[in-house]
Protein backbone atom coordinates (compact mmCIF):
# COMPACT_ATOMS: atom_id res chain seq x y z
CA UNK A 1 0.00 0.00 0.00
CA UNK A 2 1.50 3.56 -0.85
CA UNK A 3 2.58 5.84 2.19
CA UNK A 4 -0.23 8.24 1.57
CA UNK A 5 -2.74 5.51 1.48
CA UNK A 6 -1.42 3.74 4.94
CA UNK A 7 -1.40 8.17 6.19
CA UNK A 8 -4.90 8.45 5.16
CA UNK A 9 -6.58 5.04 6.63
CA UNK A 10 -4.13 5.51 9.70
CA UNK A 11 -5.73 9.39 10.15
CA UNK A 12 -8.80 7.88 9.18
CA UNK A 13 -9.22 5.55 12.08
CA UNK A 14 -7.76 7.61 14.72
CA UNK A 15 -10.43 10.39 13.69
CA UNK A 16 -13.38 7.52 14.16
CA UNK A 17 -11.48 6.50 17.43
CA UNK A 18 -11.47 10.19 18.53
CA UNK A 19 -15.33 10.86 16.99
CA UNK A 20 -16.57 7.99 19.05
CA UNK A 21 -15.05 9.02 22.35
CA UNK A 22 -16.46 12.67 21.60
CA UNK A 23 -19.94 10.74 21.45
CA UNK A 24 -19.26 8.50 24.51
CA UNK A 25 -17.90 11.81 26.35
CA UNK A 26 -21.33 14.23 25.45
CA UNK A 27 -23.76 11.03 26.46
CA UNK A 28 -21.75 10.28 29.61
CA UNK A 29 -21.50 14.16 30.65
CA UNK A 30 -24.88 14.67 30.21
CA UNK A 31 -25.87 11.64 32.21
CA UNK A 32 -23.00 10.74 34.72
CA UNK A 33 -24.70 10.57 37.97
CA UNK A 34 -24.10 13.67 40.68
CA UNK A 35 -23.97 12.80 44.34
CA UNK A 36 -25.80 15.14 47.06
CA UNK A 37 -26.87 14.50 50.55
CA UNK A 38 -30.04 13.00 50.62
CA UNK A 39 -33.37 15.20 51.89
CA UNK A 40 -33.80 12.82 54.80
CA UNK A 41 -33.62 9.27 55.88
CA UNK A 42 -35.66 6.70 54.46
CA UNK A 43 -36.98 6.17 57.40
CA UNK A 44 -37.89 10.24 58.32
CA UNK A 45 -41.20 11.35 56.60
CA UNK A 46 -41.31 14.64 55.04
CA UNK A 47 -43.79 17.06 55.58
CA UNK A 48 -46.49 17.28 52.59
CA UNK A 49 -46.70 16.76 48.74
CA UNK A 50 -49.00 18.27 45.93
CA UNK A 51 -51.25 15.21 44.54
CA UNK A 52 -53.25 15.45 41.40
CA UNK A 53 -54.74 11.86 40.85
CA UNK A 54 -54.11 12.14 36.76
CA UNK A 55 -52.44 8.69 34.68
CA UNK A 56 -50.07 9.97 32.33
CA UNK A 57 -53.15 9.58 29.81
CA UNK A 58 -55.35 11.64 31.83
CA UNK A 59 -56.23 15.11 32.22
CA UNK A 60 -58.80 17.52 34.25
CA UNK A 61 -60.40 18.16 30.87
CA UNK A 62 -61.32 14.70 30.08
CA UNK A 63 -64.68 14.30 29.17
CA UNK A 64 -66.28 11.90 30.28
CA UNK A 65 -64.19 12.75 33.49
CA UNK A 66 -63.37 9.55 34.79
CA UNK A 67 -60.71 9.01 38.06
CA UNK A 68 -59.49 5.50 38.48
CA UNK A 69 -59.96 4.47 42.06
CA UNK A 70 -57.06 1.90 42.22
CA UNK A 71 -54.07 4.49 40.64
CA UNK A 72 -55.24 6.90 43.76
CA UNK A 73 -54.95 3.67 46.37
CA UNK A 74 -51.28 3.07 44.89
CA UNK A 75 -50.16 6.54 44.57
CA UNK A 76 -51.40 7.17 48.37
CA UNK A 77 -49.59 4.25 49.51
CA UNK A 78 -46.14 4.91 47.49
CA UNK A 79 -46.07 8.68 49.22
CA UNK A 80 -47.11 7.35 52.76
CA UNK A 81 -44.12 5.64 52.66
CA UNK A 82 -41.77 9.36 52.27
CA UNK A 83 -44.63 12.29 53.57
CA UNK A 84 -46.95 12.79 56.33
CA UNK A 85 -49.82 14.41 54.44
CA UNK A 86 -50.70 15.19 50.93
CA UNK A 87 -52.11 18.38 49.48
CA UNK A 88 -55.58 18.45 46.96
CA UNK A 89 -56.30 21.30 44.80
CA UNK A 90 -60.23 20.17 44.07
CA UNK A 91 -63.33 18.18 45.19
CA UNK A 92 -64.74 16.90 42.08
CA UNK A 93 -63.94 13.46 41.53
CA UNK A 94 -61.96 12.95 45.02
CA UNK A 95 -64.72 12.41 47.06
CA UNK A 96 -62.52 8.49 48.07
CA UNK A 97 -59.08 10.62 48.90
CA UNK A 98 -60.27 11.25 53.09
CA UNK A 99 -60.95 7.34 53.18
CA UNK A 100 -57.78 6.38 51.25
CA UNK A 101 -55.38 8.39 53.39
CA UNK A 102 -56.83 7.63 56.74
CA UNK A 103 -56.09 3.91 55.39
CA UNK A 104 -52.71 4.95 54.34
CA UNK A 105 -52.30 6.71 57.68
CA UNK A 106 -51.66 10.60 55.53
CA UNK A 107 -53.17 13.22 57.19
CA UNK A 108 -55.23 15.88 53.62
CA UNK A 109 -55.21 19.09 53.13
CA UNK A 110 -58.25 19.58 51.39
CA UNK A 111 -58.53 22.00 48.73
CA UNK A 112 -61.59 23.46 46.88
CA UNK A 113 -60.71 24.88 43.38
CA UNK A 114 -62.26 27.97 43.21
CA UNK A 115 -62.86 30.27 39.68
CA UNK A 116 -64.89 32.56 38.11
CA UNK A 117 -68.08 30.39 37.34
CA UNK A 118 -69.77 30.86 40.74
CA UNK A 119 -71.61 27.68 40.49
CA UNK A 120 -68.87 25.79 40.32
CA UNK A 121 -67.26 27.29 42.78
CA UNK A 122 -70.02 26.58 44.94
CA UNK A 123 -70.16 23.18 44.22
CA UNK A 124 -66.72 22.96 45.74
CA UNK A 125 -66.80 24.93 48.60
CA UNK A 126 -70.07 22.74 49.63
CA UNK A 127 -67.81 19.55 49.03
CA UNK A 128 -64.99 20.85 50.84
CA UNK A 129 -66.85 21.26 54.08
CA UNK A 130 -68.63 18.17 53.72
CA UNK A 131 -65.73 16.07 53.47
CA UNK A 132 -63.93 18.67 56.32
CA UNK A 133 -66.13 17.55 58.79
CA UNK A 134 -67.18 14.00 57.72
CA UNK A 135 -63.39 13.42 58.21
CA UNK A 136 -62.01 15.41 61.42
CA UNK A 137 -59.23 12.65 61.57
CA UNK A 138 -57.70 13.33 58.64
CA UNK A 139 -58.41 16.99 57.31
CA UNK A 140 -55.61 18.51 58.93
CA UNK A 141 -57.14 21.68 57.03
CA UNK A 142 -59.01 23.10 54.28
CA UNK A 143 -57.83 25.34 51.03
CA UNK A 144 -60.17 28.07 49.78
CA UNK A 145 -59.21 28.35 46.31
CA UNK A 146 -55.59 27.84 44.16
CA UNK A 147 -54.22 30.64 42.50
CA UNK A 148 -57.49 32.10 41.64
CA UNK A 149 -55.96 36.05 42.11
CA UNK A 150 -53.31 35.25 40.04
CA UNK A 151 -55.54 34.17 36.77
CA UNK A 152 -57.80 37.18 37.81
CA UNK A 153 -60.99 34.80 38.08
CA UNK A 154 -62.10 36.18 41.49
CA UNK A 155 -61.79 39.23 43.27
CA UNK A 156 -60.39 39.65 46.74
CA UNK A 157 -63.28 41.13 48.37
CA UNK A 158 -65.11 37.37 46.69
CA UNK A 159 -62.14 35.31 47.96
CA UNK A 160 -62.86 36.92 51.67
CA UNK A 161 -66.14 36.19 51.43
CA UNK A 162 -65.88 32.61 50.41
CA UNK A 163 -63.09 32.11 53.38
CA UNK A 164 -65.54 33.51 56.02
CA UNK A 165 -68.22 30.94 54.64
CA UNK A 166 -65.98 28.16 55.00
CA UNK A 167 -64.75 29.05 58.52
CA UNK A 168 -67.92 29.45 59.43
CA UNK A 169 -68.83 25.75 58.83
CA UNK A 170 -65.57 23.88 59.87
CA UNK A 171 -63.48 22.77 62.70
CA UNK A 172 -60.09 22.59 60.77
CA UNK A 173 -58.13 25.61 59.57
CA UNK A 174 -58.96 27.73 56.82
CA UNK A 175 -56.45 28.91 54.81
CA UNK A 176 -56.23 30.04 50.83
CA UNK A 177 -52.73 29.57 48.13
CA UNK A 178 -51.35 31.41 45.87
CA UNK A 179 -48.22 33.32 44.72
CA UNK A 180 -46.40 35.24 47.64
CA UNK A 181 -46.67 38.21 45.82
CA UNK A 182 -50.31 38.79 45.22
CA UNK A 183 -51.04 38.34 49.04
CA UNK A 184 -49.73 41.80 49.04
CA UNK A 185 -51.38 43.08 46.05
CA UNK A 186 -55.14 41.57 47.97
CA UNK A 187 -54.42 42.66 51.64
CA UNK A 188 -58.12 42.09 52.28
CA UNK A 189 -57.47 38.19 52.40
CA UNK A 190 -54.80 38.00 54.91
CA UNK A 191 -57.17 38.74 57.57
CA UNK A 192 -59.81 35.65 56.73
CA UNK A 193 -56.92 32.83 56.89
CA UNK A 194 -55.87 31.39 59.40
CA UNK A 195 -52.41 30.90 58.41
CA UNK A 196 -51.21 32.14 54.76
CA UNK A 197 -49.78 29.42 52.12
CA UNK A 198 -47.46 30.92 50.01
CA UNK A 199 -46.04 29.72 46.83
CA UNK A 200 -42.08 30.07 46.03
CA UNK A 201 -41.00 29.11 42.63
CA UNK A 202 -38.08 30.50 41.87
CA UNK A 203 -38.50 29.11 38.11
CA UNK A 204 -41.34 30.85 37.43
CA UNK A 205 -40.93 34.20 38.93
CA UNK A 206 -41.24 37.32 37.20
CA UNK A 207 -37.68 37.43 37.63
CA UNK A 208 -36.65 33.73 37.53
CA UNK A 209 -33.67 32.82 39.93
CA UNK A 210 -31.21 30.30 39.00
CA UNK A 211 -30.45 27.37 41.36
CA UNK A 212 -27.59 29.06 42.99
CA UNK A 213 -29.86 31.75 44.41
CA UNK A 214 -33.47 30.23 44.41
CA UNK A 215 -33.00 28.66 48.23
CA UNK A 216 -31.53 32.27 49.42
CA UNK A 217 -34.46 33.87 47.64
CA UNK A 218 -36.72 31.26 49.21
CA UNK A 219 -35.61 31.89 52.70
CA UNK A 220 -35.78 35.85 52.31
CA UNK A 221 -39.36 35.55 51.37
CA UNK A 222 -40.74 33.43 54.17
CA UNK A 223 -39.03 35.44 56.64
CA UNK A 224 -40.36 38.50 55.25
CA UNK A 225 -43.82 36.70 55.23
CA UNK A 226 -43.12 35.73 58.89
CA UNK A 227 -42.68 39.28 60.41
CA UNK A 228 -44.90 40.81 57.89
CA UNK A 229 -48.29 38.69 58.63
CA UNK A 230 -47.58 37.89 62.32
CA UNK A 231 -48.66 36.32 64.49
CA UNK A 232 -50.77 34.33 61.89
CA UNK A 233 -48.62 31.22 60.32
CA UNK A 234 -46.76 30.79 56.98
CA UNK A 235 -47.28 27.43 55.32
CA UNK A 236 -45.50 27.35 52.24
CA UNK A 237 -48.02 25.79 50.00
CA UNK A 238 -45.85 25.06 47.05
CA UNK A 239 -42.11 25.18 46.43
CA UNK A 240 -39.88 23.13 43.92
CA UNK A 241 -37.97 22.99 40.78
CA UNK A 242 -38.74 21.21 37.19
CA UNK A 243 -36.20 18.52 35.64
CA UNK A 244 -37.32 19.17 31.84
CA UNK A 245 -38.17 22.05 30.05
CA UNK A 246 -36.92 25.25 28.84
CA UNK A 247 -34.16 27.60 30.23
CA UNK A 248 -35.80 30.99 32.27
CA UNK A 249 -32.92 33.51 32.44
CA UNK A 250 -30.51 31.82 34.82
CA UNK A 251 -32.96 29.12 35.86
CA UNK A 252 -31.85 25.60 34.40
CA UNK A 253 -34.72 22.76 34.81
CA UNK A 254 -32.47 19.30 34.69
CA UNK A 255 -32.78 16.17 37.35
CA UNK A 256 -30.01 17.50 39.28
CA UNK A 257 -31.26 20.98 39.66
CA UNK A 258 -34.53 19.64 40.76
CA UNK A 259 -32.52 17.45 43.68
CA UNK A 260 -30.39 20.27 44.58
CA UNK A 261 -33.09 22.73 45.33
CA UNK A 262 -35.83 20.09 47.30
CA UNK A 263 -32.61 18.69 49.06
CA UNK A 264 -31.54 21.97 50.29
CA UNK A 265 -34.85 23.59 51.03
CA UNK A 266 -35.91 20.72 52.90
CA UNK A 267 -32.67 20.72 55.10
CA UNK A 268 -33.29 24.59 55.31
CA UNK A 269 -37.29 24.30 55.93
CA UNK A 270 -36.55 21.25 58.95
CA UNK A 271 -33.36 23.32 60.59
CA UNK A 272 -36.00 26.29 60.62
CA UNK A 273 -39.22 24.86 61.84
CA UNK A 274 -41.01 25.61 58.31
CA UNK A 275 -44.10 23.91 57.58
CA UNK A 276 -43.89 23.07 54.04
CA UNK A 277 -45.42 21.11 51.06
CA UNK A 278 -43.60 20.33 47.79
CA UNK A 279 -44.67 20.31 44.61
CA UNK A 280 -45.50 17.99 43.47
CA UNK A 281 -45.31 13.59 44.00
CA UNK A 282 -46.03 12.96 40.31
CA UNK A 283 -45.30 14.78 36.50
CA UNK A 284 -48.36 15.68 35.09
CA UNK A 285 -47.63 15.40 31.51
CA UNK A 286 -51.02 17.32 30.68
CA UNK A 287 -49.82 20.33 32.42
CA UNK A 288 -47.65 20.71 29.25
CA UNK A 289 -50.52 21.80 27.09
CA UNK A 290 -50.93 25.16 29.32
CA UNK A 291 -47.36 25.55 30.64
CA UNK A 292 -44.81 24.19 27.92
CA UNK A 293 -43.20 21.24 28.27
CA UNK A 294 -41.56 22.21 31.77
CA UNK A 295 -45.36 22.21 33.29
CA UNK A 296 -45.02 18.38 32.91
CA UNK A 297 -41.75 17.76 35.08
CA UNK A 298 -42.17 19.35 38.62
CA UNK A 299 -42.85 15.53 39.97
CA UNK A 300 -40.43 13.65 42.62
CA UNK A 301 -41.77 10.34 41.14
CA UNK A 302 -42.60 10.63 37.23
CA UNK A 303 -45.38 9.58 35.50
CA UNK A 304 -44.74 6.20 35.28
CA UNK A 305 -44.55 6.96 39.35
CA UNK A 306 -40.81 5.70 38.61
CA UNK A 307 -38.71 7.30 41.70
CA UNK A 308 -36.57 10.74 40.09
CA UNK A 309 -33.84 10.23 42.23
CA UNK A 310 -34.75 13.52 43.90
CA UNK A 311 -34.67 12.98 47.34
CA UNK A 312 -32.07 10.60 47.65
CA UNK A 313 -29.01 8.88 46.22
CA UNK A 314 -27.16 9.55 43.50
CA UNK A 315 -29.02 11.51 40.65
CA UNK A 316 -28.77 12.08 36.53
CA UNK A 317 -30.14 14.24 34.63
CA UNK A 318 -30.13 11.07 31.88
CA UNK A 319 -30.19 7.99 33.44
CA UNK A 320 -30.97 6.31 30.02
CA UNK A 321 -27.83 8.16 28.29
CA UNK A 322 -26.25 4.58 27.10
CA UNK A 323 -29.29 3.93 24.69
CA UNK A 324 -28.55 7.46 22.96
CA UNK A 325 -24.93 6.65 22.97
CA UNK A 326 -25.63 2.94 20.81
CA UNK A 327 -28.14 5.20 18.69
CA UNK A 328 -25.91 8.11 17.87
CA UNK A 329 -22.83 5.69 17.46
CA UNK A 330 -24.75 3.06 14.66
CA UNK A 331 -26.14 6.25 13.28
CA UNK A 332 -22.34 7.43 12.61
CA UNK A 333 -21.08 4.48 11.87
CA UNK A 334 -23.54 3.90 9.06
CA UNK A 335 -23.16 7.64 8.02
CA UNK A 336 -19.58 6.41 7.37
CA UNK A 337 -20.77 3.12 5.66
CA UNK A 338 -22.52 5.42 3.44
CA UNK A 339 -20.10 7.11 2.54
CA UNK A 340 -17.69 4.86 1.81
CA UNK A 341 -13.85 5.27 0.87
CA UNK A 342 -12.80 9.40 2.12
CA UNK A 343 -11.70 11.81 -1.20
CA UNK A 344 -8.05 12.58 0.39
CA UNK A 345 -6.59 12.92 4.03
CA UNK A 346 -8.39 15.90 4.71
CA UNK A 347 -11.98 14.03 4.25
CA UNK A 348 -10.38 11.59 6.16
CA UNK A 349 -10.21 13.91 8.80
CA UNK A 350 -13.37 15.55 8.36
CA UNK A 351 -15.66 12.49 7.33
CA UNK A 352 -16.00 11.15 11.11
CA UNK A 353 -15.86 14.51 12.74
CA UNK A 354 -19.00 15.23 10.61
CA UNK A 355 -20.59 11.72 11.04
CA UNK A 356 -20.34 12.20 15.00
CA UNK A 357 -21.61 15.69 14.86
CA UNK A 358 -24.92 14.89 12.86
CA UNK A 359 -25.50 12.11 15.09
CA UNK A 360 -24.77 13.88 18.21
CA UNK A 361 -27.33 16.45 16.76
CA UNK A 362 -29.89 14.01 15.24
CA UNK A 363 -29.99 12.32 19.59
CA UNK A 364 -30.15 15.47 21.04
CA UNK A 365 -32.71 16.85 19.14
CA UNK A 366 -35.08 13.38 19.89
CA UNK A 367 -34.15 13.55 23.38
CA UNK A 368 -35.57 16.75 23.68
CA UNK A 369 -38.54 16.21 21.34
CA UNK A 370 -38.86 13.31 23.39
CA UNK A 371 -40.00 15.04 26.83
CA UNK A 372 -41.08 18.53 24.65
CA UNK A 373 -43.10 17.76 21.85
CA UNK A 374 -46.81 17.95 23.49
CA UNK A 375 -49.06 17.87 20.14
CA UNK A 376 -49.73 15.80 16.99
CA UNK A 377 -48.24 19.27 15.22
CA UNK A 378 -45.18 19.43 17.30
CA UNK A 379 -43.87 15.71 16.77
CA UNK A 380 -44.86 16.04 13.06
CA UNK A 381 -42.44 19.20 13.39
CA UNK A 382 -39.61 17.53 15.13
CA UNK A 383 -39.74 14.36 12.81
CA UNK A 384 -39.86 16.36 9.81
CA UNK A 385 -36.55 18.20 11.24
CA UNK A 386 -35.16 14.93 11.62
CA UNK A 387 -35.57 13.91 8.61
CA UNK A 388 -34.36 17.28 6.94
CA UNK A 389 -30.75 16.01 8.91
CA UNK A 390 -31.01 12.96 7.86
CA UNK A 391 -30.94 14.31 4.42
CA UNK A 392 -28.50 17.30 4.93
CA UNK A 393 -26.16 14.66 6.58
CA UNK A 394 -25.85 12.17 4.02
CA UNK A 395 -25.40 15.04 1.28
CA UNK A 396 -22.35 16.03 3.57
CA UNK A 397 -20.78 12.98 3.82
CA UNK A 398 -21.07 11.98 0.40
CA UNK A 399 -19.19 15.26 -0.61
CA UNK A 400 -16.57 14.07 1.32
CA UNK A 401 -16.28 10.66 0.22
CA UNK A 402 -14.96 8.83 -3.11
CA UNK A 403 -18.02 7.84 -4.45
CA UNK A 404 -18.99 6.10 -7.25
CA UNK A 405 -21.71 3.75 -8.33
CA UNK A 406 -25.04 4.01 -6.42
CA UNK A 407 -23.18 6.39 -3.98
CA UNK A 408 -22.26 8.42 -6.99
CA UNK A 409 -25.76 8.21 -7.84
CA UNK A 410 -27.43 9.44 -4.87
CA UNK A 411 -24.99 12.21 -4.62
CA UNK A 412 -26.07 13.74 -7.66
CA UNK A 413 -29.77 13.39 -6.74
CA UNK A 414 -28.96 14.91 -3.36
CA UNK A 415 -26.94 17.68 -4.87
CA UNK A 416 -29.64 18.44 -7.55
CA UNK A 417 -31.78 19.30 -4.70
CA UNK A 418 -29.47 21.15 -1.99
CA UNK A 419 -31.13 24.58 -3.04
CA UNK A 420 -34.56 22.68 -1.49
CA UNK A 421 -32.80 21.82 1.50
CA UNK A 422 -31.11 25.11 1.95
CA UNK A 423 -34.32 26.64 1.65
CA UNK A 424 -35.86 24.16 4.01
CA UNK A 425 -33.19 24.62 6.50
CA UNK A 426 -33.56 28.73 6.38
CA UNK A 427 -37.50 28.12 6.42
CA UNK A 428 -37.30 25.73 9.65
CA UNK A 429 -34.87 28.49 11.38
CA UNK A 430 -37.04 32.06 10.12
CA UNK A 431 -39.93 29.93 11.66
CA UNK A 432 -38.02 28.62 14.74
CA UNK A 433 -36.43 32.64 15.02
CA UNK A 434 -39.93 34.40 14.73
CA UNK A 435 -41.48 31.80 17.56
CA UNK A 436 -38.31 32.39 20.11
CA UNK A 437 -38.90 36.36 19.62
CA UNK A 438 -42.78 37.07 19.81
CA UNK A 439 -44.00 33.73 21.56
CA UNK A 440 -41.26 32.50 23.55
CA UNK A 441 -42.20 31.49 27.09
CA UNK A 442 -43.80 28.24 26.47
CA UNK A 443 -41.25 26.80 23.43
CA UNK A 444 -37.82 24.82 23.61
CA UNK A 445 -35.17 26.51 21.62
CA UNK A 446 -34.52 24.27 18.58
CA UNK A 447 -30.36 24.36 18.82
CA UNK A 448 -30.02 20.83 17.94
CA UNK A 449 -32.34 20.63 15.03
CA UNK A 450 -30.84 23.48 13.25
CA UNK A 451 -26.95 23.10 14.17
CA UNK A 452 -25.97 20.44 11.53
CA UNK A 453 -27.66 22.20 7.93
CA UNK A 454 -26.26 25.65 9.53
CA UNK A 455 -23.11 24.58 10.26
CA UNK A 456 -22.50 22.63 6.28
CA UNK A 457 -24.08 25.51 4.45
CA UNK A 458 -22.32 28.26 5.72
CA UNK A 459 -18.88 25.98 5.16
CA UNK A 460 -20.58 24.65 1.97
CA UNK A 461 -22.85 26.95 0.32
CA UNK A 462 -24.94 25.88 -2.27
CA UNK A 463 -26.59 27.53 -5.10
CA UNK A 464 -30.08 29.17 -4.61
CA UNK A 465 -30.32 32.23 -6.24
CA UNK A 466 -33.92 33.17 -5.45
CA UNK A 467 -35.25 36.23 -3.32
CA UNK A 468 -36.71 33.73 -0.64
CA UNK A 469 -33.03 32.99 0.39
CA UNK A 470 -32.48 36.79 1.25
CA UNK A 471 -35.70 37.03 3.09
CA UNK A 472 -34.92 34.42 5.33
CA UNK A 473 -31.61 35.45 5.86
CA UNK A 474 -33.04 38.75 7.00
CA UNK A 475 -35.45 37.00 9.45
CA UNK A 476 -33.00 34.66 10.98
CA UNK A 477 -30.51 37.35 11.40
CA UNK A 478 -32.64 40.24 12.15
CA UNK A 479 -34.55 37.46 15.05
CA UNK A 480 -31.20 36.77 16.59
CA UNK A 481 -30.53 40.39 19.00
CA UNK A 482 -34.13 40.53 19.90
CA UNK A 483 -34.72 36.86 21.43
CA UNK A 484 -31.09 37.23 22.92
CA UNK A 485 -32.51 40.64 24.55
CA UNK A 486 -36.17 38.71 25.69
CA UNK A 487 -34.19 35.61 26.98
CA UNK A 488 -31.31 37.54 28.99
CA UNK A 489 -27.46 37.86 28.19
CA UNK A 490 -26.65 34.99 31.10
CA UNK A 491 -29.30 32.49 29.25
CA UNK A 492 -27.03 29.98 27.87
CA UNK A 493 -29.83 28.27 25.62
CA UNK A 494 -30.54 31.23 24.23
CA UNK A 495 -26.86 31.96 22.91
CA UNK A 496 -26.41 28.46 21.62
CA UNK A 497 -29.59 29.34 19.78
CA UNK A 498 -28.51 33.09 18.47
CA UNK A 499 -24.82 31.55 17.19
CA UNK A 500 -27.25 28.72 15.05
CA UNK A 501 -28.94 31.81 13.90
CA UNK A 502 -25.92 33.60 13.15
CA UNK A 503 -24.20 30.36 11.43
CA UNK A 504 -27.20 29.84 9.48
CA UNK A 505 -28.02 33.68 8.32
CA UNK A 506 -24.22 33.21 7.01
CA UNK A 507 -24.99 29.95 5.42
CA UNK A 508 -28.14 31.50 3.14
CA UNK A 509 -26.19 34.72 2.33
CA UNK A 510 -23.54 32.81 1.10
CA UNK A 511 -25.43 30.37 -0.61
CA UNK A 512 -27.06 33.54 -2.13
CA UNK A 513 -24.00 35.06 -3.56
CA UNK A 514 -22.89 31.46 -4.99
CA UNK A 515 -26.27 31.30 -6.63
CA UNK A 516 -25.52 34.62 -8.39
CA UNK A 517 -22.12 34.14 -9.05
Amino acid sequence: MPAPSRQMSLSYLLTCLLALLGLAGLWYGLGRPVQLADAASPTHKLQCASYTPFDKDQSPFDQPFRLRPARMDADLALLAERFQCIRTYSMTGLEAIPALARKHGLKVMLGAWVNANPVDTDKEVDLLIAAANANPDVVSAVIVGNEALLRKEVTGDRLAALIGKVKSQVKVPVTYADVWEFWLQHPQVAPAVDFLTIHLLPYWEDDPRGIDDALAHVGEVRRTFAARFAPKGIFIGETGWPSEGRQRETAVPSRVNEARFIRGFVAMAEANGWDYNLIEAFDQPWKRANEGAVGGYWGLYDADRQDKGVLEGPVSNLHHWPHWLLACTALMLAMLWLAGRPASLGAALLLPLLAAFGAACLGLWGELMRTHARFAGEWLWALALAGLNLLVLAHGVLGLAHVAGWRQRLFVWLQARAGWLLLAAGFAAAVSMLAMVFDPRYRSFPTAALALPALLYAVRPVAAARAEVALLAVIVGGGVLPQLYREGLENQQAWGWALVGVVMTLGLWRSLRVGRA
